[in-house]
């Protein structure tokens, strides 16, 4: 049960990371959904939100496709610096 919080999941961007989310709108929205995300599987998995296995499976992809949305646009961005 670990949070998936992406200064984790992208050590080598933070400065990325914050440079995106103060200047990229459309960027400092999907890193809110992702977080959004992934706290309630984080929630889910600690049994203190009740969903299905379904549900759960769900989010789960739905974090992993951010995440790789979220990683195209670091990558971006870090090319450009």
């Amino acid at each position: 049960m670990d949070k998936h919080d992406l200064d984790r999941e992208f050590p080598e961007f933070l400065t990325d990371l914050v440079d995106l989310q103060a200047h990229d709108n459309q960027f400092a929205r999907l890193a809110g959904e992702y977080n959004e995300v992934d706290q309630k599987i984080l929630s889910i998995e600690q049994n203190v939100l009740p969903a299905s296995d379904v549900v759960a499976e769900d989010l789960k992809k739905r974090r992993v496709k951010l995440k790789d949305e979220i990683y195209g646009k670091l990558r971006e961005h870090h090319s450009k610096t």
